[in-house]
């Protein structure tokens, strides 16, 4: 299968803040996340980007994973990042990096879809906790055309802010 299309003109400076999870494929490393999920991305001075993962756990607690992104090949794309969470000294071990492929996103920086070759990974964000229907559901078919199981999305809860 040919990897999805990415997003070749992705500016990390705008792209940079804060993201609220609309929706996201399942996955293991957020089987404890309840709602409340965003991402706030910081541009470091060396190139890459700070992540900082919180959501609200079951037990009402917050959980919160740091870790860093880089550019998958230094002159690609902006779109195309490899993102870790594993303690640095680990960073030389290929397998603690994960694609972080920004697939959709539009010109304002409002929304963005993220995923991954492979198309195990699959997350809607948007800036705000809340997204129009018809915006969502444009986000949804372009996954779909990428190839993404979109019948597996799950709607993330965002508490009223």
């Amino acid at each position: 299968m040919t990897p999805p299309v990415t997003q070749d003109w992705v500016d990390l400076e705008r792209y940079a803040g804060r993201w609220y999870e609309i929706a996201r494929l399942p996955n293991r490393f957020q089987e404890k996340c309840e709602g409340d999920v965003q991402a706030t991305y910081t541009l470091r001075p060396d190139g890459r980007v700070s992540v900082v993962n919180e959501c609200r756990s079951r037990d009402g607690g917050t959980t919160r994973a740091v870790g860093v992104a880089r550019r998958a090949d230094p002159k690609g794309p902006a779109s195309r990042l490899l993102v870790r969470f594993a303690p640095a000294f680990l960073s030389f071990l290929p397998a603690v990096w994960g694609d972080y492929w920004i697939l959709e996103l539009d010109r304002e920086y409002r929304h963005a879809v993220v995923g991954d070759p492979s198309r195990r990974y699959l997350w809607i964000l948007g800036r705000e906790p809340v997204m129009a229907d018809a915006t969502y559901q444009a986000l949804v078919a372009a996954a779909a055309r990428a190839g993404f199981d979109t019948a597996r999305l799950v709607r993330t809860p965002q508490s009223p802010r």
